[in-house]
């Protein structure tokens, strides 16, 4: 760096984040929700909660030398269904509720209520965070409600901060919505552009007039392949909200890859900046910009921090690459990658890992730690941040040499697989003649996802088992008790194919990640994947090996226990990478492989001890699926290739299952088909039996179970309601190959709700069943 660049930075360069934890230390935002919901906690005490997780959040992060906080990105559920709130697109069926009590509206939105169905859900990109969907039609008026932003902004202004409100971009709002019931098929939401603009711009003029300097724009819709008439309305809303009079200045962030078409229409936008990802796959972003000019006139936040992994920055790398952008913008900032609601609050919390493996995490505080040095360092040079560049090369070169991270024995294993390695012996149209024969089961059996509600006596003997007030037989005969309740009440309630609930499971990644070599679990590491439901992902960090088998022993006891099949329950290969924190040393595909291998065994010792139905679940297929087209047939191969090679060692007369829940499915039908496995359930209440028909127009030839019953609200679905999707299901999939259950597995929901909708799913398969010509329940 030269002198002049040198000093140019110093003046300039600041360090942000754009977005944090939200979920407080002891996740105190959890806590105070749910006790809103249970009329425990009353609003007020609601609001001071979230209040005061807001001011520590941001005192954290000013404390660490983070100069621009980020406001707005806190949410008591989640900030796409906030941005709705603030533009006023509510759906018909809740404004009277809306209107009626602001904050119990919001909540139905999101989670429904008896009588009125909530937004639908999906996943963020290819996160597992989960956002709802907005729904919009031709009738839409939006209306501004900036009233969260602008009360959140003044908290951070009262504190004496420097505070940049986040709010999700028009685009961004407008590409992820989904046309409103009763809306023409051809209707497109981006259509309503012209009319949303107006409302971001009285939002801006009102946080401008509060004290915002600057407002950023989220538009990671960006990133995704674009048409030309979209990348001309993303030109157009720029040119409109950048030309306003009375706004603050505008900084368009995107993340999670690279902007490739998008890059030079915000390049020539009258923005005042943009917040560029120069993390994986969006390193490409630093050759973008160089080929595009450069961003002269316009500020460049660098997000060269990776905020959705937990792993140690190479400051080195990341300051080569900041120095390169000096030179392509007129003043370069330094932050993550993306909001860090995406990785745990602390590492240093994590008491039970190694001491030096800990040296080579990195969580929210330590990443904001990281933003921070590298500022320094770009602002002064390096000669500031010695010791920490020095500590950084020691961490680095510990884990590169680490025996944790190469593990011979699994190389070699991999390295030997063959392609009849992942093909089950016999085909479909085979097998499947079979597994009838073999399951006698009847039309349109019933099933479930694989959990059952965790019992308030299961939690208590958890915790006692933790605390030492309880040993393990005493541990394990509350297990057994939980299964024998599970199977009693769906042998009761009519269920065709069992499962014993996993009571002894905290996660289902976790409980198989703990069993595993070449994995390390947190008890701290809590991410936010929907609402109140928070899950500790955890570290994919070496090489990875099965020592013993760990399903076996209680799908077995629940199989002694009924003459029904029991499910072996799974999960499949790429869930364990993607709702993990997966190795950066390898290919992904490389990972995929080892845990592939490792479930094999698992599932060929299900097979051995009689289990003849078992399921890997695969939820996060879709999810991890690349964002650019142009890398996803790569992906596609190997994620598809490691689910056969975890299954493809059964008997012909074994039925595989999976399962995937809340995501578009439509882009991967070819790969749903392309995993071979036998029968495939599905999230599918919400959007209304939207997947049945993509498999049908797919041609897709195996057995599926669209869900009828969503799980993700309290509400019990009608038998009427069940019915009514069970006959959609049928316009697509015919009865000998159409299962009837839930969403997605029933963990999070209570007995009650649980009991009253399964029993209505039974009712609702029966009456199809008697609808069908020439049956008879």
């Amino acid at each position: 760096m030269t002198a002049k660049s040198a000093a140019a930075a110093a003046r300039a360069t600041v360090a942000t984040v754009y977005g944090y934890p939200r979920q407080g230390p002891d996740r105190e935002l959890k806590k105070a929700v749910e006790g809103f919901w249970k009329g425990r906690v009353t609003a007020d005490e609601l609001a001071r909660t979230a209040a005061g997780l807001r001011e520590a959040n941001w005192r954290q992060l000013a404390e660490a030398g983070v100069h621009e906080v980020p406001t707005g990105d806190f949410s008591y559920y989640d900030h796409m269904l906030d941005t709705g709130v603030m533009v006023g697109a509510v759906p018909d069926r809740h404004r009277e509720a809306v209107a009626a009590d602001a904050l119990g509206g919001y909540f139905a939105m999101a989670r429904g209520t008896q009588d009125v169905a909530p937004l639908e859900m999906t996943k963020w990109f290819d996160t597992n965070y989960h956002y709802l969907v907005p729904e919009l039609g031709p009738d839409t008026v939006f209306a501004a409600n900036p009233a969260k932003q602008v009360s959140e902004l003044r908290e951070a202004l009262t504190l004496g901060l420097t505070a940049r409100p986040v709010l999700v971009g028009p685009v961004t709002f407008l590409l992820l919505a989904k046309p409103a019931p009763g809306a023409a098929a051809d209707f497109e939401p981006l259509s309503l552009l012209e009319r949303l603009l107006p409302v971001y711009a009285e939002v801006l003029a009102d946080l401008r007039a509060t004290g915002a300097e600057w407002v950023q724009l989220d538009e990671p819709a960006l990133v995704q392949d674009r048409t030309p008439e979209e990348l001309e309305a993303a030109a157009r809303a720029y040119r409109a909200l950048g030309g306003l009079a009375d706004r603050p200045k505008l900084l368009v962030a995107s993340y999670f890859d690279r902007l490739g078409d998008a890059l030079p229409v915000l390049a020539k936008s009258p923005v005042d900046g943009l917040a560029v990802d120069f993390t994986g796959p969006a390193a490409a972003n630093l050759d973008a910009i160089a080929a595009n000019g450069g961003l002269p006139g316009k500020r460049l936040v660098a997000g060269v921090v990776d905020g959705r992994n937990v792993w140690i920055n190479d400051l080195e790398r990341s300051l080569s690459t900041l120095g390169t952008l000096l030179g392509l913008a007129d003043r370069v900032d330094v932050a993550a990658s993306c909001s860090l609601l995406h990785v745990p609050l602390d590492a240093r919390a994590e008491r039970d890992i190694d001491g030096e493996v800990l040296r080579w995490l990195a969580f929210a505080r330590q990443k904001t730690a990281e933003v921070v040095t590298l500022a320094r360092g770009l602002a002064r040079g390096t000669d500031a941040i010695a010791g920490e560049l020095s500590a950084n090369r020691a961490d680095l070169a510990s884990r590169s040499a680490s025996s944790l991270t190469h593990d011979p024995a699994v190389r070699a294993r991999a390295a030997a697989v063959t392609e009849a390695d992942t093909r089950r012996s016999q085909p479909y149209d085979r097998r499947v003649a079979a597994q009838r024969a073999h399951l006698g089961l009847p039309l349109l059996p019933v099933t479930t996802i694989g959990s059952f509600p965790q019992t308030t006596a299961l939690r208590t003997a958890r915790a006692d088992l933790r605390a030492g007030r309880i040993g393990t037989e005493a541990y394990e005969d509350r297990i057994k008790t939980e299964i024998r309740d599970v199977l009693a009440f769906q042998e009761k309630a009519g269920i065709d194919v069992l499962v014993h609930g996993e009571p002894e499971r905290n996660d289902m990644v976790q409980y198989f990640a703990e069993q595993l070599s070449g994995y390390l679990a947190t008890r701290h590491g809590w991410v936010q994947s929907y609402g109140t439901r928070y899950v500790r992902p955890p570290v994919l960090a070496g090489d990875i090996s099965r020592q013993e088998p760990m399903s076996v022993r209680w799908t077995a006891y629940a199989q002694s226990l009924t003459t029904r099949p029991v499910k072996g329950m799974l999960t499949g290969p790429v869930t364990m990478l993607a709702w993990s924190f997966v190795r950066d040393d390898q290919p992904l595909g490389d990972t995929a492989r080892q845990v592939a291998l490792a479930l094999r065994d698992e599932v060929n010792d299900l097979e051995a001890a009689g289990t003849s139905v078992i399921q890997v679940d695969e939820p996060a297929l879709r999810e991890t699926l690349p964002l650019r087209a142009a890398d996803r047939d790569a992906y596609l191969a190997w994620a598809t290739e490691a689910f056969r090679l975890s299954t493809g060692g059964v008997r012909p007369d074994t039925q595989i299952h999976t399962h995937m829940c809340y995501a578009e499915f439509g882009d991967i039908v070819q790969a749903i088909d392309d995993i071979d496995a036998d029968v495939i359930s599905l999230e599918a209440a919400r959007s209304h039996m939207q997947v049945a028909h993509e498999l049908a127009d797919h041609g897709y030839p195996r057995e599926a179970g669209p869900g009828v019953y969503d799980i993700h609200s309290p509400r019990v679905p009608g038998v009427e309601e069940a019915t009514a999707l069970l006959r959609k299901g049928l316009e697509a999939i015919p009865p000998e190959r159409l299962w009837v259950n839930p969403d997605c597995g029933l963990k999070t929901r209570g007995w009650p709700e649980t009991r009253a909708s399964l029993e209505n799913l039974v009712a609702a398969a029966r009456a199809v069943r008697r609808e069908l010509p020439g049956r008879a329940d």
